[in-house]
């Protein structure tokens, strides 16, 4: 088992730390909330009072951060930690930031001899509690496979897509082309409710013909039709519209960038900037379905 340095415990970090305590690694972890740190604690992983102190000695470096900008401070800034990290050590960033900030630190962090891949997550909290995220990774062939050591004990997939910085690209495609599917099942749903149509019925309908999608399968917009997803529960839980705004604003500077034309992905952005702007940031992101009712 390995020594392991885990930094940022918000709803996704802390479980998959969890995971990593019971599959019988050694963890230490950091976060600025003290009652994130409690939690993991309680679960048997090692605390530490700073990023720097959970990293030494560490064989891996495990971060989940909110956004580009904290993941270069951590690691490259002025306080960054790269200086203590170990030289055999594998840095491994799971949070979904723009490719640019990833190849950033992959190339900072390769100045000081140190091995870097970006290996943002699918899954939501449920698979991050569960243990079966899909970690969707750019760096070194050599490095994906060292990276199993740790991947495999939180997530059931682990995809190699390519050098670093891909791992981001893969995951805001695919995030784009989520919202693209939840904003049209909702609005289909919804316009068969306004019918006169059964919501269960007019999904069971659709899940055996052309129209079948994640989201009728697994993550049912419409509340009471599926048990055990946010929208049976007041739109709790999941992954926040909040996030799916960001992932959206990412994957368009990403299309910039490329000259790729994505008018259904800037459309998807507008709803959901929309459906933010109205005071729905904090819910999940299948709560899009509120934006098509009468």
């Amino acid at each position: 088992m390995a020594k392991v340095a885990f930094i940022g415990l918000g709803n996704m970090g802390g479980p998959m730390a969890i995971n990593l305590v019971k599959a019988g690694h050694d963890v230490i972890a950091f976060d600025l909330s003290a009652a994130a740190l409690a939690q993991v604690a309680a679960e048997g992983a090692k605390v530490a009072n700073s990023a720097k102190e959970a990293v030494a000695g560490a064989d891996y470096v495990i971060s989940m951060l909110p956004a580009g900008k904290h993941v270069l401070a951590l690691y490259l800034g002025e306080q960054g930690i790269a200086g203590a990290i170990s030289k055999q050590a594998l840095v491994i960033d799971c949070s979904t930031i723009d490719a640019d900030s990833a190849r950033k630190v992959g190339t900072g962090l390769a100045e000081q001899g140190i091995a870097f891949i970006d290996a943002p997550v699918s899954g939501g909290v449920g698979g991050a509690k569960a243990g079966t995220l899909t970690f969707i990774i750019g760096g070194a062939a050599a490095d994906f496979v060292n990276a199993k050591t740790v991947l495999a004990d939180m997530g059931k997939n682990l995809f190699h897509a390519g050098v670093i910085g891909a791992g981001q690209v893969a995951k805001i495609c695919n995030n784009m082309l989520l919202s693209i599917l939840m904003a049209g099942t909702s609005e289909a749903l919804q316009m068969g409710v306004n019918n006169g149509l059964d919501p269960k019925i007019l999904s069971d309908i659709m899940l055996k013909s052309s129209g079948r999608n994640w989201t009728l399968e697994l993550y049912n917009p419409c509340p009471g039709v599926m048990p055990n997803v946010p929208s049976s529960n007041e739109y709790q839980g999941g992954f926040m519209v909040d996030l799916m705004t960001k992932d959206l604003g990412l994957a368009l500077e990403a299309a910039n960038q490329s000259s790729s034309s994505t008018p259904l992905g800037e459309l998807a952005h507008s709803l959901y900037v929309q459906h933010q702007q109205a005071g729905n940031g904090k819910l999940d992101f299948s709560s899009i379905f509120k934006m098509f009712e009468k």
